[in-house]
Formats: structure tokens, sequence, C-alpha cells
């Protein structure tokens, strides 16, 4: 038998067992982090990792840091008590030496004090908010470090949580011992660790309270990882980057903090705006890049993935996103994340085609989504073909609201004959190249956008015949990029001119 530690849990596996073995739920393509303790580098720094029932916690030791206690007692290490200044585990003894006297802490420090300046009754104390107390700490205030990362587990603290170990913080060196994997057939060695995933939670959420000092970035962050893969674009020694939304607009600037290690920051300006970054290393503040939220499991394989590499990744809280899904699902989904959903009208099939308040965040906050529908037989169903005209889809989801959500909306240009246009509102400057253009016709129902090549770029145009000549904006075939169909083309013959038609993706 060996011994290994999946994800934080020990598990015990016949000798020669291979990765696949404990992996059977792991998305496919997506490595994990191996970590052989016998051969890695086991550097320590200046931070301690400390586990609770609640969650992790890294703590960066001051010049007192040698009084936390030791894992040989973290079975005394129970939450004794808590309020909205701090939360107290333990008793301990120590050899504290209390002064009767109040200090002034700050959210993060983590103190040495005792009950009833005893020191046989010492505890571990988390300031949760600035506050001014007597803690029967020492002369200097008994501050041993802060904390650095996981700051949100202080909000969840609770009766019955407890401290499950104290240990130095190992930076991993040796990268050619301790490395990312998809391999299957990776022979599992004795003391070996395995971390398949990261989780991470917004910035700002806790399950009792919501702030929304970030919530936009926070949404941009859900929306760029609810496909549950990180895609390293490019790893540095500081920070992991995944740029598949870089370039966006909009991203204003938001809430700010210095960067440290286990950071999720979304970039808010320049060439990478609305990257998504994970760091490695503590960084100074920075005014182009938004705190978007905090890894709480996981580090490691932040620290080793490499450039290509795919992450498995979850985000607390999931994404609250009604556009474009039917009325029913929408009451189904609010109901189960405590929301209640208000509608402008209830009778017949609708689907949402708009929700306010927009974002995730606030929307929890509010406990209330305010939404606005159109029946069923008013929402067009679309495919679109990434595989073929990746660029184009891009540009045509960015302009009608489906590259944040599943609904959008275009006005109608003109209609004639069997052919609809549409005129999104694109960007002066928005380059369509042409790609997957018609070669010998032009399908019905083809849903097509006009290129570069000619004066009417940004067309987007459906044709409900097939044509050997014309693509569905009406331009030679040289001028349009199939970007995907129409399902519901028996809708368009019911549009009218200067109407603003809804339309919804739908995947096969």
């Amino acid at each position: 038998m060996v011994t290994i530690h999946l994800d934080g849990k020990r598990l015990e596996l016949a000798e020669g067992s291979r990765l696949s073995s404990i992996l059977s739920d792991h998305p496919a393509g997506c490595a994990v982090a191996i970590i052989r303790p016998a051969t890695q580098e086991q550097t320590k720094t200046a931070n301690l990792a400390i586990g609770t029932t609640a969650g992790e916690i890294t703590v960066e030791i001051s010049g007192e840091g040698d009084g936390l206690p030791g894992s040989e007692i973290t079975e005394k290490l129970a939450l004794h008590w808590s309020d909205r200044y701090a939360a107290a585990f333990g008793p301990f003894p120590s050899a504290i030496h209390p002064l009767r006297k109040p200090h002034v802490y700050e959210r993060g420090d983590v103190i040495l004090g005792c009950g009833g300046y005893e020191p046989g009754r010492s505890y571990l104390i988390f300031a949760k908010t600035r506050h001014s107390a007597d803690h029967g700490a020492n002369e200097s205030g008994g501050v041993l470090g802060k904390v650095v990362s996981g700051r949100g587990v202080l909000d969840r603290f609770t009766t019955g949580d407890r401290i499950t170990k104290i240990e130095p913080v190992v930076s991993w060196a040796d990268t050619s011992r301790s490395f990312t994997t998809t391999d299957p057939d990776l022979v599992l060695e004795e003391g070996m660790q395995v971390v398949t995933r990261i989780e991470i939670v917004a910035q700002g959420y806790t399950p009792d309270k919501i702030s929304t000092e970030a919530a936009a970035s926070v949404e941009h962050m859900l929306l760029a990882l609810q496909s549950g893969r990180f895609t390293v674009g490019r790893a540095t020694t500081t920070h992991v980057l995944d740029p598949h939304l870089a370039g966006e607009v909009g991203i204003s600037r938001e809430f700010r903090r210095p960067r440290l290690e286990g950071t999720v920051t979304v970039r808010n300006t320049g060439k990478g705006s609305g990257g998504v970054y994970i760091y490695r290393a503590d960084v100074p503040n920075s005014p182009a890049h938004n705190m978007a939220g905090q890894v709480v499991h996981g580090i490691e394989l932040v620290k080793l993935a490499k450039e290509h590499d795919v992450l498995s990744v979850t985000v607390t809280p999931h994404r609250i996103s009604l556009l474009g899904r039917p009325l029913t699902a929408a009451k189904e989904i609010a109901a189960a994340a405590g929301i209640t959903l208000k509608s402008d009208k209830e009778e017949g099939d609708r689907i949402i085609v708009s929700q306010e308040p927009g974002t995730t965040l606030d929307a929890l906050r509010e406990r209330l989504v305010t939404v606005t529908t159109a029946p069923v037989d008013k929402v067009i169903d679309i495919e679109l073909d990434d595989a073929a005209a990746p660029l184009s889809c891009d540009v045509f989801r960015r302009y009608t609201g489906m590259k944040e959500h599943d609904a959008g909306m275009m006005p109608v240009f003109f209609k004639f004959d069997d052919v609809v246009l549409f005129k999104p509102a694109i960007a002066a400057g928005t380059k369509i190249t042409p790609e997957n253009q018609p070669v010998d016709e032009a399908p019905a129902a083809t849903l097509a956008i006009t290129n570069d090549s000619r004066k009417g770029a940004g067309l987007v145009g459906v044709r409900l015949s097939a044509n050997k000549e014309f693509g569905p904006t009406s331009e030679p075939f040289e001028g349009t990029n199939i970007i995907g169909r129409v399902v519901d083309t028996q809708k368009l013959k019911k549009v009218k001119e200067r109407e603003t038609v809804y339309i919804r993706e739908v995947r096969r």
C-alpha cells in the first residue's frame, strides 16, 4: 500500500496505482499538480498555512511569530468565541506575559492573547475588523503575524469550527520533480501530493454578508471562468494569466489592494484589459488591476502551472445570469439562490431578455431580481459556428450582448424579398477579417456578417433561401463571413424594419 494526499485528503492505495484511478470525475484535459515530498526543495518561506474547517488561511509571520502554537496542540484549537470584531481559538498554555491594556488591531491581525490574564488559558485570535480591545496580550499587543491569503475565511467562522493544521508554507523550486501533468498512467508514489483544482471565493462574498465594491470585476471573472477551466496563456514568476477575454471594453476601475499570493485580479486597462490573473507571489497594488477574488485551495497548482496548461477551477458563488432562460427555469434558479424574482409578465411561454440588477453580487445582496420577458415566438434561436469563424463570432457576440449572456438583441435595418438585414452597434475600427466565406452557394437560413473588404462592414444578414451569387448580407461571397445559422426562420418573416429583435444562442 502507498499513502498519498488528494486535495489534502489522505488516501491509501494499492502499490502501482495510477493517476487515473483517483481522477474519475476530473475534467478531461485539465492538468493536476504532482508534488514529491522526498525530493522537493523544501525552502521555508516567512508564511504559515493554517487549515481550518472553514477554509485555509496563509499568515505572514512578524517578529513575534515564534509565539504561534505548533501542530502538536491543534487538537485544542477549537473556536471558543467569535463576535463582529474577532474570533478566538483555544485555550492552550503559553508563556505570554499579559499587560492589562487595550491595543488597536487591524483586520487580518493574528494575536496571541489570554483569558482572565491567565497564560494557561491562551488563545489564538484573528481580528475580523479594525478595533481596539484588551485581549490579554503582552506589552507589544501580541500580534504574531497577518493574514495575507484567505481573509474571507475570517468571516465564515462559526460554532464548531476548529484549526486542523499549522505548518510552514514551502516553496517548490524543484519543478523537475514537482510538476503539472495530464498523464493518466503516472504511477503514484508514497507521500505524493496531488492537487486537482483551484477554488476561488469572489471578492466581497461571504454566505452571511455581501459587499459590492468589486461587483463588476467579480462578474467578469465569473464569466471568464464559468466553463470551469483556467487556460494559462502566460506563466511568470509572479502570476498566471488566462487571456481568453482580454481585449474586452468596459472594464472600469474598481476595488484595488496589494496583489498578494493567491489574489485573483481583472486587468482594467491596456491591451490585456479583461484578462484574469492569479498571483503566485506578492506584488504591489496597481491601478491597472481590480481585485476579483482569492484562491482558498489549490495555490500549489497555480505555482506549478506552465503555459498552455488548462486548470480545473471553481468559483463561489455561482454566476446568476438569467438572460435567455425560460421564465419557469429562471424562477427555479432564483429560488435556489434565495432570490425573489419579479417579472413584467407571467402569462404564456416567456423568455428573459433583461435582468436588473445585472451582477451576481448585487442580486445576492438585494435578494431581488426584476426581469423583462418576451414571448417565446418573439425570440429567434441561432447557432454560431466558432470553429469556422471564431473572430467574426466573437465580434457578433460582443456587440449583441451575447458575449456575457445567452440572449442578445439586434435592430432590424432593412427587409426585402427573402433577406433580413440587421445593424448591430459595432464600434468604429473593429476588425472583421475575411473568414469562412461561401464557395459555391450560400445555404438557406445562413447567418453572416459583412467583412472589412466591403463598405458595409458589420452588417448582419439572413437569407431565407439559398443563393449562388450573393451572401446573406447581399454582398458578393468575398465580402461575406458565415457565422452560423438561424433556427427559427419562420419568425423572421414577421419582423419589421426598425424593430429590435431578441436572439438566443442554442448549442447542439
